[in-house]
């Protein structure tokens, strides 16, 4: 099989993989060496695949040859398929090739497990090992960590890639026990806490001796398959919090599954992937990083799954109208940051503008606040905008509709939910 079949096989089976981003490293020219990578731009150029899919690295399997058998993927060993496999070196040359092309300015490398977890990551180990040292290359790798291999494997694909990932995949215990039999939680879980501690003791060394080497330095992360299991949307929260706070992660990602093989024990393939419950996730995911949210506060025994027509900061919002309006002269950072249409950005100007004159409408306009979620959850000097008039009973209604993009004003005819409240 030529290269370039090869290649046509391995990207393709490397689609499904989400957790492929880039930032969060920053590494600029270094003399005698090549490439560079940048928590600005991401350090690589943009391309897109025949799906639509945008491709910001060269993202490519070292081989879809499986001893695995999960039910969900298209790689695993009893699914027909054509196998293929680069060797380390194939795959070095052709990723500086692409380089030097200007096609790519980094790599996302995962594999299937080519006769077991060691061997395979042994032959990643040699293509990246070619890459930054005979090569010399100073772009940007992100590695895929195989549950099962030992921690000196871990420590010497760490000491190469600027980002680890170990995919969880299953959001539940049963889930894998049932779709993916070879995988353990225990298997899983044992990488990423090899690789966030051995981060924190890179991060120390480095603070004593300044050309200490470094251990995935943009840390690390992992995905999650959606719909491919009955896993409520509050048991793939939870288990997003825990993992941020026990692991150190920088980003779970979420994939919505799609049906590529059929079983019993999964969707049809006929049936659509729940690209919402996806969408939806990944907002919830940005509101505990970012704004303060628990889990908790977002989803319960009560309300498990997403409201799919409001998103969640939305449905917290009008969950709890004993709250607002915030009056926009008063109320403390952690507050604004809970209001729809006020990110944290906004919210930081907010609190430095106002110091120094009284903010109006027009103002928070300015600032870039999204006034047609905000104005049902603010006061501006006590006053709400002119002309805006709602109820509670309409409120919902109203947020759906601009949810949905039918909606850019609030209805002018109907009372104010905030009229008694001055």
């Amino acid at each position: 099989m030529d290269l370039l079949d090869k290649l046509t096989i391995l990207a393709d089976a490397a689609k499904y993989d989400a957790a492929c981003t880039s930032s969060g490293v920053r590494r600029g020219f270094q003399p005698g060496k090549i490439g560079n990578t940048s928590s600005s731009i991401a350090g690589c150029c943009h391309s897109f695949s025949a799906d639509g899919r945008c491709i910001t690295l060269l993202k490519v399997l070292m081989t879809n040859s499986c001893v695995y058998d999960c039910k969900y993927c298209v790689n695993r060993r009893s699914n027909e398929t054509r196998r293929a496999a680069f060797t380390p070196r194939e795959l070095a040359d052709l990723t500086i090739g692409f380089y030097r092309r200007n096609y790519i300015e980094g790599i996302f490398l995962s594999s299937g497990v080519l006769r077991n977890p060691d061997y395979t990551t042994e032959q990643m180990i040699r293509c990246l090992h070619i890459l930054r040292h005979e090569y010399a290359f100073n772009g940007y790798i992100h590695a895929k960590a195989i549950p099962g291999t030992s921690p000196e494997l871990i420590h010497q694909l760490g000491l190469l890639a600027d980002r680890l990932s170990v995919n969880i995949e299953l959001p539940s215990e049963a889930g894998l026990q049932t779709l993916a039999p070879d995988k353990t939680k225990s298997a899983i879980l044992r990488p990423m806490g090899l690789i966030r501690d051995q981060a924190a003791q890179s991060k120390a060394e480095l603070v004593k001796y300044k050309h200490a080497p470094s251990f995935a330095p943009a840390g690390q992360s992992t995905q999650l398959i959606v719909g491919a299991t009955g896993d409520s949307d509050k048991h793939i929260l939870y288990l997003t919090q825990s993992l941020y706070r026990r692991y150190r992660l920088k980003r779970v990602f979420y994939s919505a599954y799609v049906p590529v093989v059929e079983s019993s024990l999964l969707p049809a393939l006929n049936s659509k992937p729940p690209l919402l419950r996806e969408h939806r996730l990944y907002q919830a995911d940005w509101l505990l990083r970012f704004y303060g949210f628990q889990a908790e506060e977002l989803l319960s025994d009560e309300q498990p799954d997403f409201n799919p027509r409001l998103d969640p900061k939305c449905n917290w919002a009008v969950n709890h109208l004993e709250l607002f309006p915030v009056e926009i002269m008063q109320a403390d950072y952690e507050m604004l940051l809970r209001v729809p249409g006020i990110g944290p950005l906004g919210a930081r100007r907010i609190v430095s503008a106002r110091r120094i004159s009284h903010l109006t409408y027009e103002d928070l306009k300015k600032m870039g606040i999204v006034l047609k979620r905000a104005q049902f959850f603010i006061t501006c000097n006590g006053k709400i905008p002119a002309g805006l008039r709602f109820s509670a009973a309409t409120l919902i209604g109203q947020l759906e509709r601009i949810e949905q993009g039918l909606l850019p004003d609030a209805v002018p005819e109907q009372l104010s939910l905030f009229d008694n409240a001055g």
